[in-house]
């Protein structure tokens, strides 16, 4: 609804003057959003009242405007509205300033209140704790824009699924929080994709507890699938370790990223593998390894190698894992590397 024909139109003197007076850096508007700059009406001074209310100090509200230009466009009403509704999930204002100089687009989105409020209201109903919303507001805000109904009707969805995959009705509520914190994107999905890519499973033999377990461990990405790339990912796993459709299934059961990378990405990161001397032989035994990018192996395979430890010849298993689990491990061949060998047995060579 903002006017964007620049060259027909002069930047608003009074706009200029109220966030020159507020130390923004307009330079860096006029590179990202320039339009706004354009607009008869913008409430400068109110918004930044506003946001000095809520506790910001005067850096805080300059970072806020040069990062959302927009906000100043919004009124003073809008935004307020916008504070009353996030105050429902914020611990306190100064919680609340924090999230908006962090994601201020988050914050400056107002035309889907109504069904924001409404969500929000639904989440908590759900059992989903306020600082799991929060985060929902902030990296997620598109799931608040979609009216209340549809997000109820996928979330019945998933639990008629996982009751009719033999998940018992008392574990149910802990699964779908727990899945919904892991990747609240599932709720931008139709319950047709759901239900297809389930049926997908199904038909490539995986048994109902089998399907409940990649649901689990895949954290709701298998949503975001289709059957065609799952396919694709399958038959390409299963070329390249020859193995059987019941071998391979036990492979996708220890490696869900076999079913829910592509190929182009298996391809690269087993082709990373191999230039470092790894058979195909240890990733078939210790698939998870292709989880891992290609940089993170070899940063890893390095570190290893420094410690004298041959990857080669060992276990898969020492790369595995989070950056955590890795550096646990590292720890534990380092230390072993560096305790002296004493033989108790061995005869002691004392000089007269």
């Amino acid at each position: 609804s903002y006017t964007t024909d620049a060259n027909s139109r002069e930047e608003n003197k009074k706009t200029l003057e109220n966030l020159y007076g507020l130390s923004v850096d307009i330079t860096k508007i006029r590179r990202l959003k320039e339009w706004v700059l354009l607009q008869d009406v913008a409430y400068v001074k109110e918004i930044a009242g506003i946001l000095q209310e809520m506790g910001a100090d005067d850096t805080t509200v300059a970072n806020i405007i040069e990062r959302c230009p927009e906000a100043i466009l919004h009124t003073p009403a809008k935004i307020n509205s916008q504070r009353a509704l996030w105050q429902l999930v914020c611990q306190n204002e100064k919680q609340l300033i924090k999230l908006i100089e962090q994601f201020p687009e988050s914050f400056f989105t107002t035309e889907y209140q109504q069904n924001q409020k409404a969500n929000i209201l639904f989440f908590q109903e759900l059992g989903l704790k306020n600082n799991i919303i929060t985060r929902f507001l902030t990296s997620a805000p598109n799931i608040f824009y979609n009216p209340v109904e549809k997000n109820k009707n996928m979330i019945e969805t998933l639990q008629r699924n996982y009751l009719n995959l033999g998940g018992s009705e008392a574990n149910m509520k802990i699964w779908i929080l727990k899945l919904l914190s892991q990747n609240p994107f599932i709720l931008l999905n139709t319950s047709t994709a759901i239900q297809e890519n389930l049926e997908f499973l199904q038909k490539n033999g995986f048994t109902d507890q089998e399907v409940l377990q990649l649901l689990s461990k895949l954290k709701g990405f298998i949503f975001q699938l289709n059957s065609t790339t799952m396919q694709k990912s399958m038959l390409f796993s299963k070329n390249i370790f020859k193995c059987s459709d019941q071998e391979l299934k036990q492979l996708v059961l220890k490696c869900p990223a076999l079913l829910y990378y592509s190929v182009p990405v298996l391809e690269e990161r087993l082709e990373g593998l191999l230039k470092e001397g790894i058979s195909i032989a240890q990733i078939r035994e210790t698939p998870m390894v292709l989880e891992l990018t290609t940089q993170i192996v070899q940063y890893r395979i390095k570190k290893l190698s420094a410690l004298g430890y041959d990857i080669k010849s060992g276990n898969l298993e020492s790369l595995n894992g989070t950056k955590k689990d890795f550096e646990v491990t590292y720890g534990k061949i380092q230390s072993k590397k560096e305790r002296p060998i004493f033989n108790p047995v061995a005869p002691l060579h004392i000089e007269d």
